[in-house]
């Protein structure tokens, strides 16, 4: 973690300012080792500390040794707390996550008495090269990803529910070895299939059914993604249709993907792909995303991103078909930009799979 903070400081230096303050979890996780649900930390050249309450003090210290000083305040700490630490470190102008901050927290802050300098998107900015310890957790959780889903196509059947299959697949995350999931799964069966992001209802699955399923592990706070369409029986010739240009898309932008590219190239592949069959309408969400302690982070990949897909950035490959009435069809894999390429952690075939 010591190397993460020294990433920050240096940005903070050529922007001459004094300290940032951390409050938001995911980036008091990646810049102190902190997992509790309190605290805020203080990060500077005199020093780092992490503020927190009872409750999580002995955790604090555990998970920081090392990287920040654990000071223990009240449960709900105030901006009092974090100016006794500023004043101790002699800032002046202080870096906040202003896109993470929410308008109470920010009136509190900007009346004690430093310049508040906006800077979310250096401070997160931090997290877009991904080390090897981090690359590993989540090669890990797309291992155990792909494992639960390997088990889900022998237990999957006609007549189960998309409530059912998903939460079977939710268990079996757990069962091969994931802390949780990284997001809510997705499971749209048939016509269902076309609302992208379509929540598991009461709807059984059908003899012929192409279903969506996309879902992700999370381990070590680092999280996995991937999408399959699965076929319950035979299919519809037009769905037939649709798998084999999504595949093709998918395939393209993969046969493409390397460092330095722009998200909106990458987007660009697929989405001209998809447009020379007629279906350039169907495919209206973005290509890609980057992934990590968050399942949607920097950088992006659609049609206006001018991202640098970098060496140790990360990106999604998902484009997709969605027609209403009757389904759609999404294939995705999570990938690692290295330096003469890309590492895809997912394994599982994208052959159109009929159970």
């Amino acid at each position: 973690m010591k190397h993460r903070c020294e990433k920050l400081l240096k940005i903070l230096a050529e922007n001459n300012i004094d300290a940032a303050i951390i409050t938001s979890g995911v980036n008091r996780r990646y810049f102190s080792g902190f997992t509790g649900s309190n605290g805020v930390v203080v990060v500077s050249a005199t020093g780092r500390v992490l503020l927190t309450d009872f409750r999580y003090t002995i955790q604090a210290n555990q998970q920081c040794a090392g990287i920040c000083e654990v000071r223990q305040v009240d449960r709900g700490i105030t901006p009092a707390d974090v100016e006794a630490v500023l004043n101790e470190f002699g800032a002046k102008r202080v870096a906040f996550e202003d896109r993470l901050m929410t308008v109470v927290e920010f009136n509190g802050y900007s009346a004690l008495p430093f310049e508040f300098v906006p800077a979310s998107d250096k401070i997160t900015g931090c997290r877009l090269v991904k080390d090897e310890h981090e690359i590993a957790l989540m090669q890990k959780a797309q291992n155990y990803a792909d494992a639960a889903f390997e088990e889900l196509l022998k237990r999957a059947k006609v007549g189960m529910s998309e409530i059912e299959l998903r939460n079977e697949l939710d268990y079996l995350l757990r069962k091969c070895g994931a802390d949780e999931n990284s997001f809510d799964t997705i499971v749209g069966s048939g016509p269902n299939g076309a609302l992208c992001h379509a929540y598991p209802g009461p709807r059984k699955i059908e003899n012929g059914d192409m279903v969506v399923i996309d879902f992700g592990a999370r381990v070590g706070g680092y999280c996995s993604d991937m999408t399959r369409t699965v076929a319950f029986g035979k299919p519809a010739d037009e769905m037939l249709k649709i798998y084999k240009i999504v595949l093709e898309a998918q395939l393209k932008c993969l046969n493409i993907l390397r460092p330095n590219m722009t998200g909106s190239e990458l987007d660009l592949c697929a989405r001209d792909h998809i447009a020379s069959y007629g279906y350039g309408e169907n495919f209206g969400h973005s290509l890609g995303h980057g992934f990590g302690l968050e399942v949607h982070e920097s950088p992006s990949a659609n049609s206006r991103s001018m991202d640098l897909l970098v060496p140790g950035s990360t990106i999604t490959v998902e484009p997709g078909i969605y027609i209403e009435g009757l389904g759609g069809v999404r294939i995705e894999d999570c990938c690692v930009l290295t330096e003469t390429g890309f590492i895809n952690l997912c394994s599982t075939t994208k052959e159109l799979i009929i159970l």
